[in-house]
């Protein structure tokens, strides 16, 4: 019955309750912990009395925010004396209608006081409120840092304003993030005291050159992919090609002045604290050293995972990972002579010269014991593919990680440490974490997580693409080619390809380097030739997977495997193509 009527509602009323009903669901969870303790979700079998209080309530509660909403549409937003056509809530809250992002943070609210920097700056703390602007807006963000990840860095931009923080972080500026801020504004900021970011000197002004063929994920930071036909045809990625992965502007670094400072944190390393100087040519003097590793971005083929469920993160296809060689000082080496010993407890924090605004760069951490290895093979790399590193791709000096998250392959090192501790970056520490499917924003607690390192067994298919229409070549066999790829060094044993849903498997031929397992860090490209003569459907869905060294297979399923970052999309890879008979 409630269905019925709510599809003859006009677009307007729709929009009213989706919007009551976000609200609704943003308060839930603090509301049922606060009042319905006693109460817990279970099987709808053996319903006890107290359980069905807790569905009664819920249904009301259900029935209350419709009711509301639709009260919210017949007053035209009469509770809050702002119409509709003034803010275009209609097509800014319902997604269906119109992916417009809104505006409301540039115009001023009639019904809301106005503000006063001086009285924005006193609320700076969780005791007095957290307040923040963005453009006219004031909003009032204290409920809102208690329940998300990464609040202590919402809280350097307490009371204060937030616009030069999204000038660089700009995928904040999406539509429900808007949406979300909108449900905590509280009111105006005076006209004299409205922020600009005009005149602050652009962070993306020297942004690098790219090549047209990139496809992006985001402009502001670059992030962008080549397409998969392209990166199957090569075993090394041309650099040109090679996908970009910018979590904040890209520095400009003079190799004149550039140093990079080596800190020794602790004496359980085997050595006394210290620290030391590097410049560019005192790398280049050290013995040079080289290896072919692929790096893959944690949210390879992300744009899968949203086909279960929405994820935060860009949205990746398959290429999202290259192969290279890549050229420098081993880390090894360079700890040895500064007299560090093997210690499984420590961590080497990396630090980039990319910066946020508040200065602090971007970091990761690997391991102590994965830059000791002589396997490991981690190196301060300053050639790829027998080039200069460009800038894009970290000049003058990376960190490579062989087999780990592109993540922690740091680009234009400024610092490292050995340390008791895992670096604090947020990078680090609220992100490139895996969760269960079952762990949404409501739940996620970063902290009992462990940061990615070796990544899974994975691959893909680079040709035919996706809904391409295909002949039947006379030899009725159909050529597909792609790449597979595992972490940790191990080798790829095997690609098997079905076009039957898994009833028959043909195995794929490898090319792949030569190398024992455990240092088999470049990736493999793969071909294999299908009979499809004897097909009659009109299309064909083509599914890859591979397996590594140590057995381990894709996943079938990404829907098994999601999670609320779009991380580690590693289940079968699946395309369909069109049959031309």
């Amino acid at each position: 019955m409630l269905r019925t009527w709510f599809q003859t509602l006009p677009t307007r009323g729709k929009s009213s309750i989706y919007a009551s009903y976000r609200i609704l669901r943003l308060r839930r969870l603090n509301f049922i912990q606060s009042y319905l303790p006693q109460y817990r979700l279970v099987s709808t079998q053996n319903t006890k009395p107290a359980e069905k209080k807790s569905r009664v309530f819920y249904a009301l509660l259900a029935l209350g925010g419709a009711v509301a909403g639709f009260a919210l549409y017949e007053h035209k937003y009469k509770l809050f004396n702002v119409k509709f056509n003034e803010i275009n809530t209609t097509s800014e809250l319902n997604s269906e209608v119109n992916d417009e992002k809104p505006s409301w943070h540039t115009k001023p609210r009639p019904d809301l006081p106005t503000y006063k920097t001086i009285d924005v700056q006193n609320h700076s703390t969780i005791e007095n409120r957290v307040w923040v602007t963005y453009g006219v807006g004031v909003y009032d963000i204290t409920e809102f840092i208690a329940k998300h990840p990464g609040g202590e860095k919402i809280m350097l931009g307490a009371g204060s304003a937030i616009d030069p923080f999204w000038a660089i972080y700009q995928q904040h500026n999406n539509k429900e993030i808007l949406t979300l801020l909108e449900l905590y504004r509280i009111g105006n900021l005076s006209p004299e005291d409205e922020v600009s970011t005009n005149d602050m000197g652009s962070p993306w002004a020297n942004e690098p050159k790219r090549h047209p063929i990139l496809k992006p994920a985001s402009i502001r930071p670059f992030n962008a992919e080549p397409p998969l036909k392209l990166l199957g045809e090569h075993f090394f990625t041309p650099n040109e090609f090679f996908y970009i992965r910018n979590h904040l502007p890209v520095p400009i670094l003079d190799i004149k002045d550039y140093e990079l400072e080596i800190a020794i944190e602790t004496t359980k390393s085997g050595t006394a604290e210290q620290v030391k100087s590097f410049t560019f040519n005192d790398i280049k003097r050290m013995p040079k050293y080289t290896v072919t590793a692929a790096i893959m971005c944690g949210g390879n083929r992300r744009s899968e995972m949203t086909t279960v469920k929405s994820v935060k993160g860009l949205s990746w296809n398959a290429g999202a990972v290259g192969n290279a060689t890549w050229s420098g000082v081993r880390l090894r080496d360079v700890l040895l002579e500064m007299g560090v010993k093997p210690n499984e407890n420590l961590h080497v924090v990396l630090e980039g010269a990319d910066l946020d605004p508040t200065s602090h760069p971007y970091g990761a951490s690997i391991p102590l014991s994965k830059a000791m290895d002589e396997r490991g093979d981690v190196l301060l790399a300053y050639e790829m593919n027998d080039q200069p590193l460009s800038r894009d791709h970290g000049f003058p000096l990376r960190c490579i990680v062989p087999g780990t998250v592109g993540a922690r392959n740091v680009k234009w090192l400024s610092r490292i440490a050995v340390s008791e501790s895992e670096s604090s970056s947020h990078w680090q520490q609220n992100d490139y974490k895996v969760f269960s499917p079952s762990t949404d924003w409501d739940t996620v607690d970063f902290s009992k997580a462990h940061a990615i390192q070796a990544m899974p067994v994975t691959s893909a298919i680079c040709t035919p693409a996706e809904g391409e229409e295909v002949k039947i070549p006379v030899n009725g066999c159909l050529t597909v080619q792609g790449y597979a790829w595992s972490g940790g060094g191990r080798r790829i044993l095997r690609v098997d390809l079905t076009i039957d849903q898994g009833k028959t498997w043909h195995v794929a031929a490898l090319d792949q380097e030569d190398l024992p397992d455990g240092r088999h860090y470049a990736w493999s490209l793969w071909t294999a030739r299908i009979p499809i003569d004897k097909i009659t459907a009109q299309e064909i869905e083509i599914w890859a997977k591979a397996v590594d060294s140590a057995y381990n297979v894709q996943p079938e399923t990404v829907a098994n495997i999601w999670n609320l970052r779009g991380v580690l999309a590693n289940a079968y890879h699946r395309i369909k193509v069109k049959i031309i008979q």
